[in-house]
């Protein structure tokens, strides 16, 4: 069985402090933070990995908890160029290129970075079929864990809640993140009570809503 371990699955865990946001608008701390997430984006539009490929290198940073936000950005960019051969271990020791650049790959020039940031990645796909499950629906979450990337919160898993909303058909992260294609499913907000996912101590009038693909979903009788 494949050793996978999420280090970003934090909700709902004790021990982690309080969580203190910082000021609205603030983005960056220093400059090379910039030139982090600058690296990501050209990097990423190379297609040689996806962006739930990207989330999977970070979450699985073995120091992830140490490591600030962009740091874990740089972390995972060495590893996935590492990974897919586009540069060495020894050029990223010396900070500069030792070896031929791999031919074939896209590059995103300086004047195409405002349209392609605009633009985005939809994950939207149009439907090959009708959705198992109805808005007011009861529908309890898999409680199974996984040996790989997910967006199914591991506080939620096995809870009951109900389905507010269709929100259409989406390309599903966790087969994207393993390279085996989009296989798109239908996306469906659940609604679930404070007391379902934390007991008797969360208040009554608490929910909480989460996005869940199709195939994270059980019927509930």
């Amino acid at each position: 069985m494949i050793d996978y371990r999420s280090h970003a699955d934090l909700g709902g865990k004790d021990g982690h402090g309080r969580v203190i946001p910082e000021p609205e608008g603030e983005l960056f701390h220093a400059r090379w933070e910039r030139q982090a997430l600058a690296l990501t984006i050209a990097m990423g539009a190379t297609g040689a990995w996806n962006l739930d490929m990207s989330r999977s290198a970070r979450e699985t940073l073995p120091d992830y908890r140490s490591l600030s936000y962009y740091e874990r950005w740089i972390r995972a960019l060495e590893r996935l160029l590492i990974e897919r051969e586009l540069v060495r271990s020894d050029e990223i020791a010396a900070g500069r290129m030792l070896h031929p650049a791999r031919p074939g790959l896209s590059v995103l020039r300086a004047a195409e970075v405002p349209a392609t940031l605009a633009k985005g990645s939809p994950t939207w796909r149009p439907p090959a079929g009708p959705a198992r499950f109805a808005a007011g629906q009861p529908v309890r979450l898999r409680a199974a864990a996984v040996t790989h990337h997910t967006r199914l919160p591991g506080y939620a898993r096995g809870k009951i809640g109900h389905i507010e909303a269709l929100r259409g058909v989406h390309v599903f992260a966790d087969t994207h993140a393993q390279g085996l294609g989009e296989q798109p499913c239908w996306l469906y907000t659940i609604v679930f009570s404070g007391r379902e996912l934390w007991g008797d101590e969360a208040a009554r009038s608490h929910s909480v809503s989460i996005d869940a693909w199709e195939p994270y979903l059980e019927p509930v009788s």
